[in-house]
């Protein structure tokens, strides 16, 4: 199995950012990882920035809201980080949700399936880009005639998908290298309340949803699940409703969760076993707070 931490937090300067990669490079992470979200750091400059503190750490997006980047530009500044870094990005890709982004940066949005439809056109034009070819699309996407002009640092830049609705899961068993499993549906906003697919019984439909749609593509393709939270307790309930807090969510689907890891370094191992050994899962990633944590349970499942 392998690991990613997913960065938040703005950090005050260039120190603590170099200190937190190195904690990270230094816990036994595999990838360092930012989120593409305003009120958030552009992920693509602390990219470069890590690539010079780490040379081990691979580097990635988790993952670019395709409907607020032009292709162009998006390809143009992964390829910079990947030709920076010596070969080690990965770029992932999702069709946004968050309302008050949209609205903040003057860009329409629109209803889910017109985001999925560019999240559709994405993926095949940032592969061809981001391998020099030179690509000519039209409608949906706002492109004429471009290549990068840029070497290549890895032959294919690894592309995520990630997602949990039936649509983007299939995008991503048919188009990706990786398909990032969330198991909540995702509203308007930020906070995600409707857990349709949080349980381990949730996650056996959505592999199940993304073997029908890979075919044969099935036995290449990596398959990602985003932790929300590790914690260690001897108190396994009691760390999962600290977790639940006044949030209107089921304490019983948060108890039963592979999204939600709770409980000594053992039992975590062992449901990251789980994950590996039942599932298919081989590559766990999670928010920079709970990174000790994990940290802690992954050294079990190497």
């Amino acid at each position: 199995m392998r690991f990613g931490a997913v960065m938040t937090k703005t950090p005050a300067g260039t120190r603590e950012w170099r200190d937190r990669v190195r904690r990270v490079d230094d816990l036994g992470f595999d990838v360092l990882l930012l989120p593409d979200h305003l009120g958030m750091m552009s992920p693509f400059p602390p990219l470069t920035s890590a690539a010079a503190v780490s040379d081990r750490l691979r580097l990635g997006v988790q993952v670019c809201n395709v409907c607020l980047w032009n292709p162009a530009m998006l390809a143009r500044d992964a390829a910079t980080v990947d030709l920076l870094s010596d070969g080690r990005l990965e770029l992932g890709l999702g069709a946004g949700h968050a309302q008050q982004e949209f609205l903040a940066a003057g860009i329409a949005y629109e209803r889910p399936g017109r985001r999925i439809d560019m999240l559709e056109a994405m993926v095949p034009v940032l592969r061809d880009l981001l391998a020099g070819r030179t690509v000519t699309v039209s409608r949906p996407l706002p492109m004429t005639s471009c290549t990068l002009g840029l070497p290549q640092a890895q032959a294919s830049v690894p592309i995520m998908v990630g997602g949990n609705g039936d649509r983007v899961l299939q995008i991503a068993a048919t188009l990706a290298d990786i398909v990032g499993l969330t198991g909540f549906t995702s509203g308007t906003g930020r906070v995600h309340t409707d857990l349709s697919h949080f349980t381990w019984a949730g996650l056996v439909d959505r592999v199940d949803h993304v073997r029908d749609a890979a075919g044969s593509r099935f036995a290449a393709l990596e398959l990602s699940v985003l932790v929300q939270r590790v914690m260690l307790s001897a108190d396994r309930q009691g760390a999962i409703a600290e977790f639940v807090g006044d949030e209107p969510l089921p304490l019983d689907v948060v108890g039963d969760s592979p999204f939600v890891l709770a409980g000594t370094a053992d039992h975590v191992a062992e449901q990251l076993a789980r994950l590996r050994d039942e599932h298919g899962v081989t590559y766990v990633t999670t928010f920079e707070p709970s990174v000790g944590a994990l940290a802690e349970a992954m050294a079990s499942v190497r």
